[in-house]
């Protein structure tokens, strides 16, 4: 019996495999959403751009919203992260006027 995933047997086996395979997926697409937006704010507040910046971060949060409810990542991982690019935008802002 072929099966994809190599060495599985049984039908609960194949079925966990092909949900495992899905989970990964679902999850890499949204991990990978995240570190681009997360980028996307970093490189804003470098280029200087405050009211850019600010929507990127209000769109940055969102992903990592979104993440935390998915269960891609714990709510106080995302909580540090929401607070720590808030922190970085804010001495940005502080630091330009």
């Amino acid at each position: 019996m072929a099966t994809k995933s190599g060495s599985t047997r049984n039908k609960s086996a194949m079925k966990r495999a092909r949900q495992a395979e899905k989970r990964r997926l679902r999850t890499r697409h949204i991990t990978s959403t995240l570190k681009t937006a997360v980028k996307a704010v970093d490189t804003t507040i470098a280029s200087g751009d405050m009211s850019a910046a600010k929507e990127k971060l209000r769109l940055a949060i969102r992903s990592i919203d979104k993440a935390s409810s998915k269960g891609v990542m714990h709510k106080n991982t995302a909580s540090r992260r929401i607070s720590r690019l808030t922190k970085q935008l804010n001495r940005a802002v502080s630091a330009s006027v």
